[in-house]
């Protein structure tokens, strides 16, 4: 096995492996956002990804309000992932976890805890508390967080087995906006699943990340708000495909200089009278 594939926790054929559960896709879509709950569907299974993320209202289990979304949503076959957005303390992340377990009976979590409403920030220091605690609680963590080195080794230490960076704030479309972080979080975090989670706005940011040897991609926008969602969903699938497979080939060095493809070392050259 060579360096590329170590890294991600890979399994021979490549896929994607996370909390001991193998997934052919390294695409994670977001279920928010769109024109139609048809449209939705219609990305999802263009996307061809094998996990969704769902917004949870703050609501009773009980309460069957919004059940039929649901329905759709579980009847793509995708394994759910639940997430706390809008939680602003650890408190009420945890509280809102519990609530998704019981709802959706899964135990997976895309936890966020924002310390910020303009940018979205993640308040790194509730988001490490709230880790801690869901953690212990059995749950299976996947922290949205900043591509700060110290803020993931934590998480890692709090026990998280994936950890997601953004590459820029959540619906900006900025892409990958600080490269030097997220390179050093996958040289540093060799041995935990990195996707990059938030800020995509265009394939071709998704393929660089991919190329950069981080494990996957979790976006929404950049699909939902597309005018073709459903291409713009295939278009993405294709891009992280692509980007993978170049990891795994290996790209080339960059160099300072010119290096001729073609070498003159040895070959004839004819000389006219």
């Amino acid at each position: 096995m060579n360096a590329h594939t170590e890294i991600g926790n890979d399994s021979l054929e490549d896929s994607l492996t996370l909390y001991g559960e193998s997934f052919n896709s390294r695409f994670l879509l977001g279920t928010a956002l769109y024109a139609s709950p048809q449209l939705m569907v219609d990305s999802i299974k263009a996307s061809q990804c094998d996990i969704v993320t769902l917004g949870l209202r703050r609501q009773n289990p009980a309460d069957n309000s919004g059940d039929a979304f649901w329905q759709m949503i579980r009847d793509t076959g995708c394994k759910l992932l639940p997430n706390t957005a809008g939680c602003k303390s650890a408190k009420e992340a945890i509280n809102l976890a519990e609530m998704s377990r019981e709802l959706f009976e899964t135990e997976w979590l895309k936890l966020e805890v924002i310390g910020d409403d303009y940018n979205l920030q993640p308040d790194p220091f509730g988001l490490v508390e709230a880790a801690e605690e869901l953690i212990k609680r059995g749950f299976k963590v996947l922290p949205y967080c900043t591509d700060d080195l110290i803020l993931c080794q934590r998480l890692r230490d709090a026990g998280c087995e994936v950890i997601m960076p953004w590459g820029s704030p959540i619906g900006t479309g900025q892409g990958l906006m600080n490269k030097y972080n997220l390179r050093t979080l996958r040289e540093r975090l060799h041995d935990v699943p990195l996707i990059v989670d938030a800020g995509l706005g265009a394939p071709s940011q998704a393929c660089e990340a991919m190329e950069m040897g981080f494990d996957g991609v979790l976006l929404n926008t950049a699909v939902a708000k597309a005018q073709n969602p459903p291409l713009m969903a295939e278009a993405f699938a294709t891009a992280i495909n692509a980007g993978r497979s170049a990891y795994n080939a290996g790209l080339m060095e960059k160099r300072q200089t010119a290096v001729p493809s073609t070498q003159t070392v040895g070959q004839p050259f004819w000389h006219q009278n």
